[in-house]
């Protein structure tokens, strides 16, 4: 059975989730796969966890870019989260930009919005509606799980976790492999070692 629907729940700095989703588009454009795209955040993922001190750093950088996607998805310019994702995270994921402060202020520009809507990086008042919203899609796993989770059908799964972007038929390939999973009832979990060298544009 190939699920003609997917929920992914992705945080807008983890390349991971920029990688899963850009192959989701890819599969959108070769098959007509319809993909719903929602804002969780590894921050809340980590909270309490003992993380190494380079983790750490990046777990609390990553609270300002979905605090502020938090912010926008509260607004009147909600329907543009998905633009957020796409601009925020290609000048990140695929350019370069670290610095989250400045790409915010290019992406809201470029998006047309509020200017105002970066201060909500340093306002920890979205933190709740964040844990909310990675409630939602941590609740069906049966661990915690991280980003990108996708709920497919009447489940959930953490991942794919790519180390590059599938194109062509081999988009289309993985995305029926992963549906015949979700939808294999006695299917848990299936992990494999990871190439580190991330490819992801």
């Amino acid at each position: 059975m190939i699920v003609p629907t997917v929920t992914a729940y992705l945080d807008p700095t983890c390349p991971f989730a920029w990688i899963t989703s850009s192959w989701l588009a890819e599969v959108e454009t070769q098959s007509g796969l319809t993909v719903r795209r929602e804002l969780m955040s590894l921050s809340v993922v980590n909270e309490g966890r003992e993380l190494e001190a380079w983790y750490r750093d990046y777990n609390e950088r990553a609270w300002r870019p979905a605090r502020v996607a938090a912010a926008l998805l509260a607004s009147p310019h909600a329907d543009l989260w998905t633009d957020f994702y796409e601009v925020f995270g290609r000048r990140r994921h695929v350019d370069g930009l670290r610095d989250d402060a400045q790409n915010l202020a290019l992406t809201l520009h470029e998006l047309g919005v509020p200017a105002a809507l970066a201060e909500a990086a340093e306002d920890p008042s979205w933190d709740a509606d964040l844990r909310t919203r990675t409630k939602a899609a941590t609740e069906p796993l049966a661990d915690d799980g991280g980003t990108p989770i996708l709920h497919i059908a009447d489940r959930a799964f953490f991942g794919p976790v790519l180390t590059a972007v599938p194109r062509g038929d081999a988009a289309v390939r993985l995305w029926q492999a992963v549906s015949t999973l979700a939808t294999t009832p006695s299917f848990s979990e299936i992990k494999g070692t990871r190439d580190e060298r991330l490819q992801t544009s």
